[in-house]
């Protein structure tokens, strides 16, 4: 499945790299609640992604490191929103980036199967 020719799960992270984005525009939250949002968001999202994609491990992967980078940032030391915004949306373009070679999206007609190459 591809939207507009591109895997859901690049839209999912870029998403989620937004919305974090916004977290940092000061829309009165404290830092306690940023960063339940950014990491809550970034967990969502990235198990949907990895669910529409094959293999389940790189974007599962992903999505733990970027949560934990953003939960790390904002609960264990005390930062502002924008800093933990801006670790998590580091760490989802550099795991895109390094991993987009490793997954393909998931062909819902061949039962999550990966199709062959070429196809």
């Amino acid at each position: 499945m591809r939207i507009f020719g591109r895997e859901p799960a690049l839209y999912l992270n870029t998403l989620s790299a937004v919305l974090g984005l916004v977290v940092t525009f000061n829309v009165g939250l404290t830092e306690n609640q940023a960063g339940w949002i950014v990491a809550g968001v970034s967990a969502i999202l990235g198990a949907i992604a990895a669910a529409l994609t094959r293999p389940i491990a790189v974007q599962a992967f992903t999505t733990l490191v970027a949560t934990v980078a953003s939960a790390v940032a904002a609960f264990g030391y005390d930062v502002a929103p924008t800093t933990t915004a801006a670790i998590n949306g580091l760490v989802l373009a550099v795991l895109m980036f390094l991993t987009r070679g490793q997954v393909s999206p998931a062909s819902p007609a061949a039962g999550g199967q990966v199709p062959p190459a070429g196809v």
